[in-house]
Order: structure tokens, then C-alpha cells, then sequence
């Protein structure tokens, strides 16, 4: 749905969504689900530039050496001394920042398509590198068992609408980079195609890569964990321990940073397209002024693991988190709802026919999920989002359930005038 939007509208995602709802006579407000979705964008990348900088922290870590024989002891104070100097974190943070300003600055063809090009291979050819070396050390199989043998006692509706809540995150969905994409497909490429090999390829990644780290992990007699301290503190000492770590743990944590400067420029993308076509401003130098901003930002995340780590936000949570939740738990979902909406119940059978060609019984199939499944089933993610929210956040909540009664309201009353 949301790359049908982006070629229809053949725009950024706020001017498309005005386009699209001039010519199906739609109201003026659709404009701000895709300035929801830029927003959304920018503040992730504020904070995702400074956890990506942590990836190149280790990468350099890795090449000089640092991490062979590293101790578990050690590999925990390297990454706790890391969070506690501000000043380090700043400096990986720009870097990150600088290079995704560098690549999107350059334009569609001399800087995304060549950034792909070259980035895309080079990810793909490190996993499988790695991935033959998870099958040599012998523990491939025992990674395999533990991450698809099933546990149905772990299958809860709390993990189910977790993994849905990171669906949304790790396809980019709701925020507008994948309505920037839809607007740079040809016409002659297939939009149902191209989202399958998109989720196809995000999913493959995904295990390739669990595969790789768990069998690291298993064959250093190590407990497997989650987060952070997984990838900084439990993968560094398995890699320094075993034959090769230094080439293979280098090899990972440069596809950690390769991974991190493509889903950057993802994310700065929907906000560079908007100013550039409808604020009249080079690529870039919006490149740059957005950049600043995102940096800027990013420097509250960064304090958020130091100096402010006690200053609270959005009730008990700090920046970085207040952020996290914002973005990932509230803007996201309501963009995606508020694009499955405007594709089932605003666009024309024909605008949507055009984009989406289907067969007549998978066109309604398409229809009723589009009309009624996915509409729940995010508002379900959203409603479990506010279930374990405290009181502030529940009044920013409110706050946004008021304009969500209003657009309905509007929708309903363009909808009979038509």
C-alpha cells in the first residue's frame, strides 16, 4: 500500500498524500499522515546515528586488534566506558551522521543508487562469508535448533504484538521512505513483486544473520542474550577467543555498520525529497541543514546514557527512550493505519488497480485485509503500546486519539458528499 501511494503520488510523502487526496477528493489533513511520517523519520535517525556510531567504534576496536583475548570483564567495561564518555559517543555519532549527510547530499543517482549499488553486494557478501564460517566452527546446526525449534509456551500475545511493533521498524513502514521509494519506481516493475522481495530479503537477512551470531556464541560455550549486550559485549569476546575472530569479527561489525548507513539514508530520505520539491532548496544544502538538525538532536540520545540519564521526559523515561517510544510505538503505527486507510477507503478502485494489478479474487482478498485486517490488527499493536504506557504518555495519547476522532469524523463527511 505504501509503495503504491509513493508512485502514484510521484512526490515526497506529504505532497504526495495532497495530491492523492485532491484527486480523490479527500481532505486537506491526509497531507499530515506523510508529515507524520518525516517527522518520524528524522527523530529515529537522531537516535539511530548515535547506535550505529557504536557499530563503528567496534569495527575500529576489532581492526586495531583490541578485542582479541578481550575478557568477558573487559568487553564489559570497554562497552560501559564507551556509553559513559560523551565525548566518544559524539564523535562516532558525527561520523555517522556526516557520512549519511555525504551520500544522500549527492542526489538519486550519484549518491542512493550508487550508495545501493555498492552497499547492497558488499552486505550480502560479508553475510554469507559469515554465515560459511558459522557452518565451519560446527555449531550452524545447534544456532538452527535454537532458533527454530518452537517453544509454543514462549508464543504470547505480548511477544506477538511485539514482533509486529518490529515489523513495522525494520521495513521502514509507516515512516515514508517506503512511499520515496514507491515515487523512483518505474511503472514497468510490479509493486506486489518488489514488496515481496523486500520482505523476502529484510527476512532472510534477519536469520542469516541469528544464525551467524548464535553459532558464534554456542561455540564459545557462551549463554545466548539479547540486545546490546549481545552484539558489544558477548560477540566481541566470542570473536576474540576463536581461530580467525580478529578477520571474522572485523567482517561483522563492518556489516553492522554497512546495515546501519543504508537504513540512515532510508530514514533522511522522505525529509530531504519534501524540502527539496516544495521548499524550492538544493539537495544539498537541506542535506546539510537537515543533518545539523538530526545531529543536534542526537546529542540529547547521547547524554541520555550519561550525564541526563536520570532526566525524565515522557514520564520515567529518559531521552533517548521517550524518543524510542514516540517514534517506534505511536508515529509509526498510526502512519501505517492511517496508509492501509487511504489505500482501502480513499483511492479510487481505479488509481489502485493501476498500481497494485491483481487478479479479480486476489484483489478482494487484498481489499478485505486492506479494509478491515490490517486496520485492527495495528490498532491492537497501538492499544498494546498505551496498555503499558504511564500516565503522561497516556495524555500524549489522548492527545493524538482526539485528531484521529477528527480525521475520522472529516473522512466520514467527504465520504457522504461524494
Amino acid at each position: 500500500a505504501e509503495l503504491a501511494l509513493g508512485r502514484a503520488g510521484q512526490a515526497n510523502p506529504v505532497q504526495a498524500m495532497s495530491n492523492l487526496a485532491r484527486e480523490n477528493k479527500g481532505s486537506k489533513l491526509w497531507s499530515l499522515v506523510g508529515l507524520n511520517g518525516v517527522l518520524a523519520g528524522i527523530l529515529i535517525l537522531s537516535f539511530y546515528t548515535v547506535i550505529a556510531g557504536w557499530g563503528v567504534y567496534y569495527f575500529f576496536q576489532s581492526l586495531s586488534g583490541n578485542l582479541v583475548d578481550i575478557s568477558s570483564d573487559a568487553a564489559g567495561a570497554m562497552f560501559d566506558g564507551l556509553l559513559a564518555s560523551s565525548g566518544t559517543l559524539i564523535f562516532w555519532h558525527t561520523v555517522v551522521a556526516a557520512i549519511t549527510i555525504f551520500i544522500v547530499a549527492r542526489g538519486v543517482k550519484k549518491g542512493l543508487e550508487v550508495a545501493i549499488k555498492y552497499l547492497m553486494p558488499g552486505l550480502f557478501a560479508i553475510l554469507l562469508i559469515l554465515l560459511g564460517y558459522a557452518v565451519w566452527t560446527g555449531y550452524a546446526g545447534q544456532s538452527l535448533s535454537f532458533l527454530f525449534t518452537p517453544d509454543f509456551s514462549k508464543l504470547t500475545w505480548g511477544s506477538v504484538l511485539t514482533a509486529m511493533g518490529h515489523a513495522f521498524f525494520t521495513l521502514s513502514i509507516g515512516m515514508g521512505a517506503i512511499m520515496v521509494y514507491g515515487s523512483y519506481l518505474s511503472k514497468k516493475h510490479s509493486i506486489v513483486k518488489a514488496s515481496l522481495w523486500i520482505v523476502f530479503a529484510d527476512t532472510a537477512v534477519a536469520l542469516i544473520a541469528g544464525i551467524v551470531i548464535f553459532a558464534v556464541v554456542f561455540a564459545n560455550s557462551m549463554e545466548p542474550s539479547a540486545g546490546p549486550g549481545l552484539l558489544f559485549q558477548s560477540l566481541p569476546v566470542a570473536f576474540g577467543h576463536m581461530w580467525g575472530g580478529w578477520l571474522f569479527g572485523t567482517l561483522f561489525f563492518g556489516l553492522v555498520v554497512l546495515a546501519a548507513i543504508s537504513s540512515a539514508i532510508s530514514l533522511i530520505e522522505p525529509a530531504v525529497s519534501w524540502f527539496e520539491q516544495n521548499w524550492g532548496m538544493s539537495r544539498a544544502k537541506v542535506s546539510v541543514i537537515l543533518g545539523l538538525g538530526v545531529w543536534f538532536v542526537g546529542v540529547g540520545t547521547v547524554l541520555s546514557f550519561n550525564h541526563w540519564s536520570d532526566i525524565h521526559f515522557l514520564g520515567s523515561m529518559n531521552f533517548f527512550e521517550s524518543l524510542d517510544f514516540l517514534t517506534a510505538n505511536i508515529m509509526l503505527p498510526l502512519g501505517g493505519l492511517f496508509m492501509t486507510i487511504f489505500v482501502a477507503w480513499i483511492l479510487s478502485a481505479k488509481a489502485r488497480q493501476e498500481q497494485i494489478s491483481l487478479s479479480p479474487a486476489l484483489e478482494k482478498f487484498f481489499l478485505i485485509d486492506l479494509k478491515w485486517i490490517a486496520p485492527i490488527a495495528v490498532l491492537v499493536v497501538f492499544a498494546n503500546a498505551l496498555a503499558i504506557a504511564d500516565s503522561t504518555t497516556l495524555i500524549l495519547a489522548f492527545s493524538i486519539a482526539v485528531y484521529l476522532g477528527y480525521v475520522i469524523g472529516r473522512l466520514r463527511k467527504n465520504s457522504q458528499s461524494r
